[in-house]
């Protein structure tokens, strides 16, 4: 059953772009054009515990750690920076780092699987991807970035889960294998890459071709014990595709989950990895699972029973992906510099781009 848990009302001063919950569903932060974080108790009372100014410009996303590093949110602004804050009690936050060294905006965020230690990804407008790695015992943070990883601008990261697929049954496995670093990217050129670390730099490893315009959204599945990984990608082109690889990531093949009536701005897991939330410049939201069969299938918000998507669901293998219109030069150039909304009615729209408790969608 699906049910309203809370209304909360931010009294943010402009629009409010992302929201998400800790590890716990217990503090929510969300972010807003007036520049500022806020953080409140999610089910107690609607005032703010915390108003976080350090940004001058909108704030796009935010992002938590794994407690085991303390109470510590991550926030990325179109003024360029990452801020990365911490605090000793939901009231009192201070800056522990703030990193400045991208050229455009930078639109998403996301902390790395704790077992990496305190890692943080951030995609940015200028076509790069930076990952922040903090020394915890000295408190020295270091950078290091992915040039040129997408035309025009990245708009989404995530991590893959630490854990290899590995076969949840299989009395061979005596232990699960902390699996190689990887990262999942969706950019303006249309196009979804996944990286994998190297040495002491990252490599382009897979190029996934399906969308016809900027992809939105990115989100790794949580690893469940299954010998495969998936994931979810959301576009302008109103179309979200989950993408399924073998145990060892080197074949991916996709499926069309839906066609929505406008576009898709955001996409999140379930903490058990059976239930995709979906939002969009309709102003709703979905929930999505997987059948037996392998078709997709919305959750009816008001009895919680499963109803089939009028959308096929139809297998294709990657190397049978549609073709590629690329970016002119004139559009090259007209790109804004933030590929964020670009009219009234998108920033409408935007209003509906918030995180799902991972904790609710496990119900």
């Amino acid at each position: 059953m699906v049910s309203l848990l809370q209304e909360i009302d931010t009294e943010h001063e402009d629009m409010v772009h992302h929201a998400a919950l800790d590890f716990y569903g217990l503090l929510l932060a969300t972010c807003s054009s007036d520049g500022s974080v806020r953080i409140f108790h999610s089910r107690k009372n609607n005032k703010a515990l915390a108003e976080l100014k350090g940004h001058q410009g909108p704030v796009w996303q935010v992002a938590w750690a794994h407690p085991k590093f303390g109470n510590i949110l991550a926030s990325c602004s179109y003024d360029r920076k990452v801020i990365v804050w911490k605090s000793t009690t939901p009231r009192d936050w201070s800056k522990l780092y703030e990193y400045s060294n991208h050229d455009s905006s930078v639109n998403s965020v996301d902390f790395a699987p704790s077992e990496y230690g305190l890692v943080l990804a951030c995609a940015s407008s200028d076509g790069s991807i930076s990952v922040l790695t903090c020394n915890t015992e000295y408190g020295s943070w270091d950078a290091k970035k992915i040039p040129n990883a997408h035309t025009i601008g990245v708009n989404a990261i995530s991590w893959c889960p630490a854990q290899a697929p590995d076969p949840a049954f299989d009395q061979r496995v005596t232990s699960r294998s902390t699996a190689v670093k990887r990262l999942v990217s969706g950019g303006c050129d249309n196009l979804v890459k996944i990286w994998r670390e190297d040495n002491d730099r990252w490599v382009e490893e897979q190029r996934l071709e399906a969308h016809s315009d900027w992809v939105r959204d990115v989100a790794w599945a949580p690893s469940i014990g299954l010998p495969r990984s998936q994931i979810a990608t959301a576009s302008q082109d109103r179309h979200v595709i989950v993408w399924t690889s073998n145990a060892d990531l080197t074949q991916w093949s996709y499926n069309v989950l839906h066609t929505f009536d406008d576009a898709v701005w955001s996409i999140s897991w379930s903490t058990t990895g059976n239930i995709l939330a979906v939002t969009g410049g309709d102003n709703n939201v979905t929930l999505w699972k997987e059948n037996t069969e392998g078709q997709w299938i919305r959750i009816n918000y008001e009895s919680g029973t499963a109803i089939q998507s009028k959308q096929p669901s139809s297998h294709h293998p990657h190397s049978q992906h549609p073709q590629q219109q690329q970016p002119t030069q004139q559009q090259l150039q007209q790109a804004p510099s933030h590929p964020g909304p670009s009219s009234d009615s998108e920033h409408s729209s935007n209003l509906s781009n918030s995180n799902l408790s991972n904790s609710q969608l496990s119900n």
